[in-house]
């Protein structure tokens, strides 16, 4: 497949998948892929967030007053900051603002934040879909921010009775509606991951600009491929482990983004992926013997990015055995790892998938998330799994509650 702004390389064999099952599935995708898109298109389901047409909760004019802040604090959980923390590390070189995330219980964070900023110069956006998660208020209440009439907090929650919401409306909080369709995983390109990017000084447009790319009709056969090929593999139960193997640093966070859609969406009724983030070439010194010779319960996507480093290396003096590093740049020697590693998985047979990114632009972003959100969702709904939902979840959500109580 090509995209504008990325490379899609397919290189899983035959013998991962079943022609019977493929074509079982086969029969199914033309009416899942006409369901997405109307799906899309209604402005009451979950996907309707790609459309070029969705309604945002806010006006950008509203937000413009909060563009004074030059450091950002974004309070939240999964869903709610893993997407805009991926479009902070995608876009850092271009953001000119700080911006902190507090994405987990860490004591040691909470108190270098504490002795570093002055709390009435930082933006802090506040985001839990339910108004509720627990994680999220921890961390409001023990950064001590609430104050009435405070002029440097946005708060994004559902508009119903829940502890946000109350929050804003008793303290006179700047408040913006996360909509109720949109679950945290898939919001990136809602208000929760837009807003922020926008105050963080992203184009928010080129962001949303090429969402829909896998519905034209040169790509829709190549994701149908690849959506069969995967749905496969994972009915099959023979290959358990989605491993991101990743060779751009700045790709990262959207791994991670990437770990949480797939291991929600697809994690249920006894299967999914397991999808892990594995860091490259360092993890060519810790994991790549397993990868290479352990079991062959893995399927792999490998990451790069088309870019030249500024970086060249020097050899300061005469030695045959170093000579080959002489006046290379930093990129060219990742790059010729990522390709011996691609040989060998290619003689081993290893199933693999690999993703070229041209570019560091909104664009290319955009793309990925779409790309991801549409691969997952059809996965799910040819399986028969509700790629919208998490059960499990909710239960130690619950639970939780009552061990506080």
């Amino acid at each position: 497949m090509i995209y504008k702004n990325f490379l899609l390389k397919d290189n899983i064999k035959k013998k991962y998948y079943k022609s019977s099952t493929l074509n079982q599935f086969s029969k199914k995708f033309n009416k899942i892929f006409l369901d997405i898109n109307n799906d899309i298109k209604n402005k009451n389901k979950t996907l309707n967030v790609l459309d070029k047409k969705f309604q945002f909760s806010f006006k950008i004019k509203n937000l413009n007053k909060f563009k004074k802040f030059k450091t950002i604090a974004i309070v939240g959980m999964g869903g709610s900051i893993l997407g805009t923390e991926a479009i902070y590390n995608f876009l850092e070189k271009k953001i000119k603002k700080k911006v902190y995330f507090f994405n987990d219980l860490d004591e040691n964070i909470l108190k270098k934040f504490k002795n570093k900023e002055v709390k009435s110069k930082v933006l802090f956006i506040i985001i839990s879909k339910s108004g509720n998660t627990i994680e999220t208020l921890s961390n409001t209440f023990l950064l001590n921010v609430i104050s009435r009439n405070a002029k440097n907090i946005i708060i994004i929650s559902e508009k119903k009775n829940n502890f946000l919401n109350n929050l804003s409306k008793k303290f006179n909080l700047f408040h913006i509606e996360h909509k109720k369709n949109i679950g945290g995983r898939y919001s990136v390109l809602s208000e929760v991951g837009i807003i922020p990017a926008y105050l963080m000084g992203v184009n928010i447009f080129k962001l949303r600009s090429n969402l829909l790319n896998c519905y034209k009709k040169i790509n829709k056969l190549f994701i149908k491929n690849q959506t069969l090929k995967l749905t496969n593999i994972m009915n099959s139960k023979k290959i358990n482990n989605l491993i991101f193997l990743n060779y751009s640093t700045e790709l990262k966070n959207f791994l991670f983004w990437c770990q949480q859609l797939i291991a929600e969406s697809l994690g249920k009724k006894s299967r999914g992926f397991l999808p892990v983030v594995s860091n490259a070439p360092k993890d060519h010194h810790s994991l790549l013997q397993l990868y290479l010779d352990g079991p062959k319960d893995k399927v792999f996507n490998i990451f790069s990015l088309n870019s030249k480093s500024s970086e060249t290396i020097k050899v300061n003096y005469s030695d045959d055995s170093t000579n080959f590093l002489n006046k290379k740049k930093l990129s060219v020697v990742k790059n010729a790892q990522k390709n011996s590693l691609m040989k060998s998985f290619i003689k081993k047979g290893i199933p693999f998938r690999e993703f070229q990114i041209k570019r560091i632009n909104e664009e290319a972003l955009g793309e990925l998330f779409s790309f991801f959100i549409i691969e997952t969702v059809i996965m799910g709904k040819l399986m028969n799994i509700n790629p919208f939902d998490q059960p499990a979840v909710e239960e130690i959500k619950i639970n939780t509650k009552k061990f506080l109580k």
